[in-house]
């Protein structure tokens, strides 16, 4: 259903909005430049799909799976992923604004030189994560996973981001600084 609808839009130049997608499984897929308004994905594969330079408002990844996927130079607003894989995504270059991303893995993925604008990270998992040129400044990441992130030689990224006790040892032995 899902890959018939995008065909249609594209064709007609149109948007997927107020839609509920279950089950679906699209690998590989192109989805660049669409736009996605209230559409909920629950339990979908789009797996290495194609989402550049698209936009989505108030729709919902819930259990999916989109591991590997290109989301570079979108914008996200208002969306929610849950309890949702997204390890390896390109996501560079994106705008993020009142998003929630809530015990959903995003392992290895590139998220250099992003805007984040009132978001909420729960138990999110960010391990190894490029955040090169991106402000974390007033970001609450206490209850995520963070080892391993990467940042410029500057460190200019971490300004003023909040993290727990545990977290801080782990930036501080990336600043060279020694716990005894």
């Amino acid at each position: 259903m899902l890959g018939k609808m995008i065909a249609d839009t594209r064709l007609e130049d149109g948007y997927i909005q107020n839609m509920n997608f279950e089950y679906e499984a699209f690998t590989n897929a192109d989805f660049s430049k669409n736009s996605f308004y209230n559409v909920v994905f629950g339990n979908c594969v789009l797996s290495n799909c194609i989402f550049t330079e698209s936009y989505w408002k108030k729709s919902q990844f819930l259990e999916c799976k989109g591991d590997g996927s290109n989301f570079s130079k979108s914008c996200f607003k208002e969306m929610i992923f849950l309890n949702s894989s997204l390890c390896y995504v390109n996501a560079a270059n994106t705008v993020w604004k009142e998003c929630t991303i809530d015990n959903s893995n995003f392992k290895e993925s590139f998220f250099s030189e992003v805007k984040f604008q009132r978001n909420k990270f729960r138990a999110a998992n960010f391990q190894c994560v490029d955040f090169f040129e991106t402000s974390l400044k007033g970001i609450d990441l206490s209850d995520c996973i963070i080892e391993g992130i990467m940042v410029s030689e500057t460190f200019d990224e971490l300004k003023g981001v909040k993290i727990n006790a545990v977290q801080a040892a782990g930036l501080a032995q990336m600043l060279g600084v020694k716990i005894v």
